[in-house]
């Protein structure tokens, strides 16, 4: 069971002992099937970056920006676009390659993102819409929270409001993602869904859904 990629909110199982660290090889995962990246190439170009500032990997050209005793930040781009922005433990960065282990889950993610329904409006979502795309601006960025999960461990949670200028909505941010997004910024929604909590309309990424970064501010 530990090998398999882990998905759910809460504390993760497996040799790592951080939440943030689970989401960020996840979402590092996503980015590498996105784009048809081999894992281990994915994964060595940022050792590489990380000596030497800039890597490329197909497509994709990542960025070391910063390196401290701690973690690196790094920078994704593909050509004038970002694509992420993050900061990443040295302690995973010693690791060998663990973005290998989340990949094996992507088949189905890659699936079900070819049969998402095209970008729609803010204006036109209603509650219990399903694989939604949209690109929207990030408004504002509330104060996170710390909240026990229904596993019984810790998570911090804030609440972007995002605008495609016909609308707004509330889009839930967990642990890394509040860090990786802030007021300005343009970002892509994918496979997502509408829900309705305590009166307001929310944009949830599923499982297999993904937010990614367009344009940074």
């Amino acid at each position: 069971m530990r090998n398999r990629a882990w998905t759910a909110r809460g504390r993760p199982p497996g040799r790592f002992h951080s939440y943030g660290d689970m989401r960020l090889l996840e979402y590092l995962a996503r980015i590498s099937a996105k784009h048809e990246i081999d894992s281990d190439k994915f994964f060595s170009s940022f050792l590489d970056a990380s000596e030497h500032r800039v890597s490329k990997c197909g497509k994709l050209s990542i960025e070391c920006r910063m390196r401290t005793r701690d973690h690196a930040v790094f920078l994704i781009t593909s050509g004038p676009k970002v694509v992420a922005q993050f900061s990443m433990p040295e302690r995973v960065l010693e690791e060998n390659n663990p973005i290998k282990e989340f990949t094996r889950a992507m088949a189905p993610i890659k699936n079900s993102a070819r049969e998402a329904e095209p970008n729609c409006q803010i204006k036109d979502l209603r509650a219990g819409m399903r694989r939604i795309n949209i690109e929207a601006r990030v408004l504002k960025v509330s104060q996170p929270r710390l909240i026990t999960t229904r596993f019984g461990s810790y998570a911090s949670v804030a609440n972007a409001l995002i605008t495609d200028e016909t609308e707004t909505i509330q889009l839930p941010l967990w642990n890394e993602q509040i860090d990786r997004i802030s007021a300005g910024d343009l970002i892509r929604v994918e496979n997502a869904t509408v829900i309705v909590f305590r009166g307001e309309r929310q944009l949830r990424v599923s499982r297999g859904g993904q937010l990614s970064l367009v344009e940074k501010t």
